[in-house]
């Protein structure tokens, strides 16, 4: 099929979970071959890749754990004998989960930054150089908790404003020749947040929102599309905000 990414080799991190799987999805419909990646769920990922083969474009499934140099190394090797040198690549791997700070412990701290802000890096580290070659784009999926900050998610709120300050800091670094830039989405309705969804707790983060609601994963990937595309090439070092309104700036 023919789209604004026609031609385009694209790498979802994390794409098995249900934002991953929704930008995926865009990508494809835009005409991007995609690489779905996951780290425990084979038939997840076949199931997604045989999903986005409908669009018309080419697919794969790559395993690696973001945080691992060496299994990350693998698989960016795997997707480029696959399907040819990444040229988009997303990086939405992540965890969450709410532990309040006097209760937490260096392994509770590492294991979220290990996975939103060194898995980010990593990745990114293995995919650039093909990309410096391409001109390609990175999108970083970082979180409205980096502008806001939240009770029980100290670690994560950390991680993800580290990702911004990579994502402005890498745009000078490798800009104009790669593209970075970063979507801040949140709250978002997806397995990984419903445990602790409770009314009480949307509506604490839905209270200060124009739209007064969660959005949905299908509301994230338009705006991933964008930044990949053309459309987005003056844009360097930028983040946009797709939480309903939650935070303005």
């Amino acid at each position: 099929m023919s789209g604004p990414l026609t031609g385009e080799v694209a790498l979802v991190t994390g794409a098995t979970g249900a934002l991953g799987a929704a930008i995926c999805r865009d990508l494809a419909r835009a005409g991007a071959d995609v690489a779905v990646h996951h780290l425990d769920e084979p038939d997840a990922a076949r199931a997604l890749a045989d999903e986005l083969a409908a669009f018309g474009v080419r697919t794969t499934t790559v395993a690696a754990d973001v945080t691992s140099w060496d299994q990350v190394g693998a698989a960016v090797s795997a997707v480029g004998h696959a399907l040819g040198t990444i040229t988009v690549l997303v990086n939405n791997a992540g965890f969450m989960e709410p532990v309040r700070i006097v209760d937490s412990d260096l392994a509770d701290w590492r294991r979220t930054l290990g996975v939103d802000l060194d898995g980010v890096f990593v990745v990114t580290r293995h995919v650039l150089p093909g990309m410096l070659e391409t001109h390609g784009r990175i999108v970083n999926v970082s979180s409205q908790l980096a502008f806001k900050g939240a009770v029980d998610y100290v670690a994560y709120a950390t991680a993800k404003a580290g990702v911004l300050g990579f994502t402005k800091a890498l745009a000078r670094e490798v800009g104009p020749r790669v593209r970075v830039n970063a979507v801040a989405p949140g709250p978002i309705d997806t397995p990984m947040v419903r445990p602790h969804a409770t009314p009480e707790w949307v509506e604490a983060r839905t209270r200060d929102s124009v739209t007064g609601r969660l959005g949905t994963p299908q509301e994230v990937g338009p705006a991933v599309v964008f930044l990949a595309g053309p459309g987005a090439e003056l844009m360097h070092g930028q983040t946009l905000h797709l939480n309903g309104g939650g935070v303005m700036t």
